[in-house]
């Protein structure tokens, strides 16, 4: 498995260009590490930030949506994984090590890989790492479509405290489930 987890690390997710402007809004992105990031208004340094965002919100809602098939209109950061959020340089912001594990198994989780063929040589770690790839890209570009919907009526929505914070809070208190989705109480 670590094999596998160096191999994805070593990628760039990609992320349609559609985006870039709202990436934009919230990050650094394309402008380099700076200590003016407060003084412009941006809640978070790098663009991949928002990318771990975005990934988290489609995997939390389960959804994904399949990026585009023009390349054209598609890019990366430039930045593979095993390198976000290696940058102590930005105040008290701590190192991405577990975050980027979580990611890593989330993805071996609900990708649908035979790890049995893997072990047994029937399929590459290349050909897996594409699968968790897809499924990072598709869960990724579901949480942008999401979010940049949010921001339609109002275009200030995530410059709010708090407002990032509170599209997870229902998976945290359970509000977004149905009850017979909930367990079954062991009392």
């Amino acid at each position: 498995m670590e094999k596998l987890m160096e191999a994805w690390a070593k990628k760039s997710p990609n992320w349609e260009i559609r985006y870039e402007d709202f990436i934009k809004t919230y990050t650094d992105y394309g402008r380099g590490n700076t200590q003016y990031l407060e003084d412009r208004g941006k809640v978070f340094g790098a663009g991949y930030e928002m990318y771990i965002i975005a990934f988290f919100v489609g995997l939390y809602f389960d959804r994904r949506k399949p990026l585009t098939t023009d390349s054209t209109k598609k890019k990366d950061f430039g930045w593979s994984i095993q390198y976000w959020g290696n940058i102590e340089s930005r105040g008290k912001r701590m190192p991405y090590g577990n975050l980027r594990k979580y990611m890593f198994f989330a993805l071996v989780a609900k990708t649908d890989v035979d790890l049995i063929a893997l072990d047994k040589g029937e399929i590459t770690v290349g050909e897996v790492v594409k699968q968790l790839i897809t499924t990072m890209e598709e869960y990724a570009n579901y949480g942008f479509s999401f979010m940049q919907d949010m921001t339609v009526d109002n275009p200030e929505y995530f410059f709010k405290e708090g407002a990032f914070l509170k599209m997870f809070l229902p998976f945290i208190t359970g509000e977004n489930k149905e009850e017979d989705d909930m367990p079954e109480s062991l009392d």
